[in-house]
């Protein structure tokens, strides 16, 4: 990789936690410590003054920093914490981009819908795995399908379409009716379609890593798809629902070239209340770790991060997909994974073998 080349990075510390225990969550479960202003004036500092050996200019031209990595907002001081995101980065903000909010907060602040609206959030994104039962399941907290519901009325008051996301589970499957009709009950479709755009509405799989890769037993089969309307299926096809991994794993065996080759772009760095760094476009496991910004330092983290010193960025940057698709992919499997999600979920299964060898 060449992560230290890019001209903006981005820093992403986990100050307030998360409201949910999410059983999707491609982060991991939250450590359950808070991290305070100062923690994120000194992370960014030691981003800003880092400079290459050898050169004078830092090593990098911009820097984004994000007071969350997992819920947003979650801090009764949001407002603050916005203005004080915004002071420390070089770059406009990219929350109205990013179309995501706090449902949790958006059901209990009647005024964080409206404010929302007044930063450029136009749209924001709503999960579902299913009716209440379900959902409250999947978040891991009683009430969350309720606060879907209220969050998705404030949203609409304030001017903001709620997208909803429902996770493709075998747990959905026979909530399916009972949802449809309540998108009906609730006249989602005209009442965004007031707002100026679509009411958006689809279906797909967790991805399988973090905490998803616990509920892959209940990833649906190709059997499962003729459960779905053909019309939301066809709504959820630009999501990609996915063919059966056996098909897959075929194609996979053919292919010689690593899952990633290069860092994405405007790469995050996620850094835990613990000083803990991990890259955030990965799942946050041990085999995802580049060091402790207190106890190894900033060179030894970019270090990691440059020559892919950690399991899993082995695992994604180095070696073939036809490796990782012989050694864990199952060639009569039935479950459907988009080639993305099933190479993620061979590459996640290598880390974590070599993690248990270290």
């Amino acid at each position: 990789m060449a992560a230290i080349l890019t001209p903006t990075i981005g820093l992403a510390l986990d100050m307030f936690g998360c409201p949910n225990r999410c059983r999707h969550c491609w982060l991991g479960k939250a450590a359950g410590r808070r991290m305070s202003e100062d923690d994120l004036r000194w992370v960014a500092e030691q981003f800003r003054a880092f400079r290459c050996p050898g050169e004078d200019s830092p090593a990098w031209r911009q820097l984004r920093v994000s007071t969350w990595f997992r819920e947003p907002d979650f801090s009764p001081d949001y407002r603050r914490l916005y203005e004080l995101e915004n002071e420390l980065s070089d770059l406009p903000s990219q929350r109205a981009e990013w179309e995501l909010l706090s449902i949790w907060r958006a059901a209990r602040d009647p005024e964080y819908a409206e404010w929302a609206c007044s930063i450029g959030v136009r749209v924001c994104q709503i999960s579902f795995f299913g009716l209440e039962k379900a959902t409250d399941w999947g978040h891991r907290r009683r009430g969350a399908f309720r606060d879907a519901l209220i969050a998705t009325e404030r949203l609409l008051e304030a001017g903001i379409r709620p997208r909803w996301q429902w996770f493709f589970t075998k747990r959905i499957i026979p909530d399916l009716p009972g949802l449809i009709a309540l998108t009906e009950e609730l006249r989602l479709k005209q009442r965004c379609e007031a707002l100026g755009g679509p009411f958006t509405l689809f279906l797909h799989c967790p991805a399988p890593h973090g905490e998803a890769f616990h509920i892959e037993h209940l990833r649906p089969t190709v059997a499962d798809l003729d459960k779905i309307p053909a019309w939301l299926r066809e709504q959820s096809e630009q999501h990609r629902l996915g063919l059966a991994e056996g098909d897959l794993v075929c194609q996979l065996r053919e292919e010689y070239s690593p899952v990633r080759d290069r860092t994405p772009g405007d790469p995050w760095l996620g850094i835990m209340p613990n000083f803990d760094v991990h890259p955030i476009w990965d799942e946050i496991t041990p085999a995802s770790r580049l060091g402790n910004l207190k106890a190894d330092g900033l060179y030894s983290i970019i270090d990691a991060l440059e020559n892919d010193r950690t399991p899993l960025l082995q695992a994604t940057c180095h070696i073939p997909v036809s490796e990782l698709a012989c050694r864990f992919g199952r060639p009569h499997g039935r479950r459907i994974y988009t080639p993305s999600d099933l190479k993620s979920r061979l590459a996640h299964m290598w880390a974590e073998t070599e993690c248990r060898t270290m």
